[in-house]
């Protein structure tokens, strides 16, 4: 499989820039999910490396390859569609074996390499059945089965869970992960869904208006996040003003808040001096309700009337610290936590789940509040 590198890639429609100086580099074997709102650019950017679009300005290169100025068909990628584009006068066979036989493979080897990918995504025995015979998850199957069938140089995804229910999304989900890694495929997906590219990508690109904000790790991109604008699109997060009054032996910082004091661990990627305003990003998960507190920030709060919200597997808290508004999720709430969620709490946060972030003279001050 090929490494996909993307240089200072330009896209323009008319006098809007949807592409801003782009670059990102996949390894092969990696799967790569571009995250991000509506409008971003991420399926322009992934139509650009199919070769749907052709870029302004910038290079795209497989391997050591210029892709840019060769025809998709020469590109020799593999593209799964939101709507699956299958045809329904064709049999789950004859849609697998469309790109063989445009390429005028011999008919042998096409019949073999379509039962091979049906085996391969858990189709086979499937071949004979015409399109509106199968579910949605059958067709999501049928798809990758088709893209997979040419031996892709790269595999690209644009959306391809959004039309299937919630707990379908989630199982296949599961079967794209497993069959892109089984067979070693550099991917590239395109998706809305925060997690959904948690639970898949081996990295995420977040992007927003035309660029990519962040590339890591999804533990990297949600623990660690380099803006706010990250911190607030990936999962919800209390955001603070905040302004650093001291280094602590060691790492970490001690920080004048709005809900009062606090120390953070150390954090190589960000390390403001004394005197800088952030912003801290604090995970509502991280807000810890506790009898007994330890070594952690720990400040007296306030339930809110009506503010307790139970969701099955968490129930989400809310609080104010003085007249700051935070919220806080419990993992495995009880009926016993509900019942004393009107009166007031100590709560804690460990110093590692404090987490600084730039705050530049643009930013709204918008103060506290989750996000």
């Amino acid at each position: 499989m090929a490494a996909v590198t993307v240089k200072d890639l330009v896209v323009r429609f008319d006098a809007a820039t949807i592409l801003d100086r782009v670059s990102v580099s996949v390894a092969s074997g990696e799967l790569l999910m571009l995250l991000g709102p509506s409008g971003c650019g991420k399926t322009t950017l992934l139509r650009s490396i199919a070769g749907f679009i052709e870029p302004d300005a910038g290079s795209i290169r497989f391997d050591d390859e210029e892709m840019r100025g060769r025809p998709t068909h020469s590109r020799n990628v593999g593209m799964v569609f939101q709507s699956f584009a299958l045809w329904p006068h064709m049999t789950v066979a004859e849609n697998v074996g469309f790109g063989l036989r445009e390429r005028r493979v011999a008919k042998a080897e096409i019949a073999a390499r379509v039962e091979d990918a049906l085996a391969s995504t858990r189709m086979a025995g499937y071949g004979a059945r015409r399109i509106d015979e199968l579910s949605g998850g059958e067709q999501q199957r049928v798809a990758l089965a088709r893209a997979l069938v040419v031996r892709p140089r790269c595999l690209l995804l644009d959306e391809p869970l959004s039309n299937l229910d919630a707990k379908l999304r989630q199982s296949m989900r599961e079967e794209i992960r497993r069959l892109c890694k089984s067979a070693g495929l550099t991917t590239i997906y395109v998706t809305h869904d925060q997690k959904e590219a948690l639970a898949i990508a081996d990295r995420i690109a977040v992007m927003q208006k035309g660029r990519i904000l962040q590339i890591g790790t999804p533990t990297e991109v949600y623990r660690r996040p380099s803006s706010r604008a990250v911190a607030t699109f990936i999962g919800e997060t209390n955001l603070l003003e905040g302004r650093v009054v001291g280094t602590l032996d060691g790492g970490g910082v001690r920080l004048e808040s709005p809900i009062g004091a606090l120390v953070t661990g150390p954090d190589p990627t960000f390390s403001p001096a004394p005197g800088a305003d952030v912003w801290i990003s604090i995970r509502p998960e991280c807000v810890r309700l506790t009898n007994t507190p330890g070594a952690g920030n720990t400040a007296r709060a306030d339930a809110v009337d009506g503010g307790f919200l139970y969701l099955g597997e968490l129930a989400e808290r809310k609080l104010r610290v003085g007249d700051v508004p935070l919220t806080s999720y419990e993992l495995n709430p009880t009926v016993a936590a509900a019942a004393a969620a009107a009166g007031p709490v100590t709560i804690e946060i460990a110093p590692e789940d404090v987490v600084l972030l730039p705050r530049n003279p643009t930013d709204d001050g918008t103060g506290g509040g989750t996000h």
